[in-house]
């Protein structure tokens, strides 16, 4: 008999928080975003701490050796620069990049003056759409989520931003049988013997008792992505053209945080947000052919483009970021121009992590 799995992800400190909207919870929608940078979350960005989100923070925890039922400040800081800060927890302003940018990105998606990728980084787009709403806040619209702000944002969308770490519940207990092992129990169940262990205070090196009593932990279903696996597709195009797959993941991140059907106001679109320009560039010079107008298509154009800017600046990254965000003859004629700084930092200090 299925169970349905019940996730508390004590973020920080969910758990004595404020009733949140039915539309979701915006903390979980930041965990959201961390768990797809890591291919692993793959449905709509809905702040619903559902069966998928469930499944996709086991699966996380698992790959980590990490406790499973907690996301804790150890799994946050797993996560890399987007599971920190939380929401709530510092002034937050352009250029800051995490958690917390996520989260206010969705809230200003939820609000309807925000279109963009929900990528965790305060760029223009971010940063413009926060005026709207400090705006219509009557705020003074300075672009900062600072005390005033922050409360304002509190108030009018539940957001918890104090809370204490709360256990998943368990949901199932199983009764120890003549052949049961740990091992074979920890597969069946989808867990480790650490696991079993830890949740039923037992040594892991004794035998177990036909008739003794295991708790297990919530059953993670499996994950059927909804959408395509951008993560597996950029990694092809990274191994077929030669550029390396942590940068491509990382510039895709911070284009689009691996949303597929964005469209930006100039007419970029797809993953790596090419222009037509660029798509019509890469065709004619650097593929000598029409590339299909599709999720695969838009990243090889991407990916191509890329391996272009990399090859012309003879390999230096920050440079071919740079043609990338401001334009090649651009990058050679004036330097970075300021704007440009912020946008190719926070692409290398991603690489790391993607």
């Amino acid at each position: 008999m299925r169970r349905c799995v019940a996730l508390i992800c004590a973020i920080g400190a969910l758990a004595a928080a404020p009733a949140v909207h039915a539309a979701g919870n915006p903390q979980i929608a930041g965990l959201q975003v961390a768990l797809r940078a890591h291919g692993l979350y793959l449905s709509q960005i809905d702040g619903i701490a559902g069966p998928k989100t469930a499944a996709a923070v086991h699966a996380f925890q698992r790959k980590h050796g990490l406790p499973f039922g907690v996301a804790n400040a150890r799994f946050r800081a797993a996560l890399g620069p987007l599971g920190r800060p939380l929401f709530g927890t510092r002034i937050l302003k352009r250029g800051d990049f995490g958690w917390d940018a996520s989260v206010l990105q969705f809230l200003l998606t939820r609000r309807g003056v925000y279109s963009g990728a929900l990528d965790g980084y305060m760029g223009r787009e971010t940063t413009i759409a926060l005026r709207r709403y400090q705006r219509a806040m009557h705020l003074e619209a300075d672009a900062v989520v600072g005390p005033r702000t922050l409360s304002a944002i509190v108030r009018r969308d539940a957001v918890p931003i104090r809370v204490r770490p709360v256990a998943a519940r368990h949901t199932s207990v199983h009764a120890v049988r003549a052949g049961d092992t740990l091992t074979a129990l920890a597969a069946r169940y989808h867990t480790t013997v650490a696991a079993l262990a830890a949740m039923n205070r037992i040594d892991p090196a004794r035998p177990i008792v036909i008739g003794q009593r295991l708790r297990l932990p919530a059953a993670a279903p499996s994950l059927t992505p909804q959408r395509v696996d951008v993560r597996s597709m950029l990694d092809q195009w990274s191994g077929r053209l030669g550029v390396d797959h942590h940068l491509v993941r990382a510039l895709a991140w911070m284009e689009s945080g691996f949303q597929t059907e964005i469209i930006s106001s100039a007419g970029a679109r797809g993953v790596l947000q090419t222009l037509p320009a660029t798509r019509r560039y890469v065709e004619r010079v650097l593929a000598g052919r029409l590339i299909p107008q599709s999720v695969d298509g838009d990243i090889e154009v991407g990916v191509l483009y890329l391996r272009h800017l990399l090859q012309a600046f003879r390999g230096d990254e920050r440079l071919a970021l740079a043609g990338w965000y401001q334009g090649e003859r651009a990058v050679r004629k004036h330097g970075l121009y300021h704007v440009t700084k912020p946008f190719v930092a926070n692409v290398l200090a991603l690489r790391s992590r993607m």
